[in-house]
């Protein structure tokens, strides 16, 4: 059902072209920069290895110059700032980049040239360039799991409704969108693990605010029903299954069981929510997710139900005993 994957590879021309405006990139030397793949998630500001001290110098990083690294270049001799550039680069960093607005010296925008390492230059302060830099990369490295279902925002709750095909998902899912709630993505859902523990869904840029009706077609909610009706990612906190009814299975009539899924080292509720005609599934999904909040909150039905049951059995068994 989850099916884990690892990244896809990425090449420098990706990252420039998606995080260009966010990292306010400029292309200074543009070797190579569709061929070149990145092949580490690791950005590294040189420091000592400028110094020549190059033990855990990892030739795959991404290079970071910042201010103090480039006046230090700049203080060096011209023969001696070459050597130390030897050194430090080779073919195999992906791109080398230069925060503060500041200028490459003429040997690092040579010796990028020769070894077709594309050199890039961005205003913003180094190290959050760094920070930003970190943050891409890990993500774009990271695994991620792919299944079948229809993510939607309900109640402002991430809702992955899964199912076999046919079963009902994306009419489910408009049928909430009708109700006011946002989708995310319809029949392929991408779930990455992010910092804090959590999961976040997102669908593929190509169905993006798409969704399938049999016997209607692929129709644009975001046209449909506007903007707010869409959204590019969510949080996913439950999970709910929807199956035929079936008449010899038992269904849970309490709730008092919770069943999981583990997802990346995540367990996250899942629920099975029988279907068949007469039973509004739009309203017991909404039912699920109002019920899931209240949980969160510390009032749990189940629970309280089976506690005022054990107590009236208790007192009539008590009572039981005071008649004989």
């Amino acid at each position: 059902m989850f099916k884990t994957k690892l990244h896809q590879t990425i090449t420098v021309y990706d990252v420039f072209t998606k995080y260009q405006d966010t990292l306010d990139l400029r292309l200074i030397k543009a070797a190579e920069l569709t061929k070149k793949k990145i092949r580490s998630p690791e950005v590294e500001r040189p420091g000592l290895a400028l110094a020549g001290y190059l033990k855990g110098h990892v030739p795959a990083r991404v290079l970071l110059f910042g201010r103090v690294e480039i006046e230090y270049l700049n203080d060096l001799h011209k023969n001696l700032r070459s050597e130390r550039l030897q050194g430090l680069l080779s073919k195999k960093n992906p791109f080398v980049i230069i925060g503060d607005g500041l200028e490459a010296p003429p040997e690092l925008q040579d010796m990028c040239q020769q070894l077709a390492i594309p050199l890039m230059g961005s205003t913003q302060e180094t190290m959050h360039l760094f920070n930003q830099l970190t943050t891409i990369l890990g993500d774009e490295f990271s695994p991620y799991v792919s299944c079948h279902g229809t993510l939607v925002e309900t109640f402002g709750l991430g809702l992955l409704i899964q199912g076999d095909s046919s079963i009902g998902k994306s009419e489910a899912a408009l049928g909430l969108i009708e109700r006011g709630h946002r989708l995310i993505s319809d029949d392929i859902v991408r779930i990455k693990k992010r910092e804090g523990g959590y999961l976040e869904g997102y669908g593929p840029e190509l169905t993006r605010h798409l969704l399938e009706i049999r016997g209607i077609g692929i129709i644009n909610v975001a046209h449909m029903y506007g903007a707010v009706c869409v959204s590019a990612k969510q949080r996913i906190d439950l999970i709910v299954k929807l199956e035929e009814w079936d008449d010899t299975h038992f269904y849970d009539r309490v709730g008092l069981e919770e069943k999981y899924y583990d997802i990346l080292g995540v367990k996250v509720l899942h629920h099975i929510l029988p279907v068949k005609p007469g039973r509004d599934v739009i309203l017991l999904l909404e039912t699920i997710i109002l019920n899931h909040r209240l949980k969160g909150m510390g009032y749990h039905s189940a629970k309280e139900f089976n506690v005022k049951l054990l107590e009236t059995i208790a007192k009539r068994e008590k009572e039981r005993k005071v008649l004989h």
